[in-house]
């Protein structure tokens, strides 16, 4: 079995004081018209610890600076062709941020979002997300389980190890 080239990425879960949830609208171009509500964050550079590749995430694209270490909640691995362009998939490793609610704006243009297929930002409540019966997915697809097992019983001791 050839080696898989997997894209290593961080993403905040950042929950306000009501816990909503931050989410990316990612306007996926194939199959044409997927749209996917992931948390912020990207790729981790050469170079670049997972620290310091979040914190330029946040402030690239919800404009949020993080003066602390925030606590690792959840890995994902997704071995999937198509999943990450260039790549056979993707892991996932996101970090819990709180913070008080605030209008999200990065530093990137609107035209370096839609680059990155970013389309809009949203903040949603938990049940907003467990009841949505759209045409979008979440990603993780099961977001509404994970986030109310984060809400009610708080930081993990390790990452949970999350599917698709």
């Amino acid at each position: 079995m050839p080696p898989v080239n997997l894209r290593h990425s961080v993403r905040a879960i950042i929950l306000d004081e009501n816990d909503g949830i931050l989410l990316c609208r990612f306007a996926i171009p194939d199959p044409a018209g997927t749209v996917v509500w992931a948390a912020p964050g990207g790729g981790i550079e050469p170079g670049e610890t997972p620290l310091a590749a979040l914190c330029r995430e946040l402030r690239e694209e919800v404009g949020l600076a993080i003066r602390t270490d925030p606590p690792h909640v959840w890995h994902q691995e997704v071995v999937a062709h198509g999943h990450a362009a260039g790549y056979d998939g993707v892991i996932n490793d996101y970090f819990l941020v709180r913070a008080t609610r605030f209008n999200p704006r990065g530093t990137l243009s609107d035209d370096e979002l839609a680059a990155e297929n970013i389309s809009g930002l949203k903040w949603w409540k938990l049940r907003e997300v467990a009841c949505y019966d759209g045409s979008d997915i979440f990603s993780p697809r099961d977001l509404a389980t994970f986030l109310a097992e984060l809400i009610t019983s708080g930081t993990p001791a390790g990452p949970v190890r999350l599917g698709l």
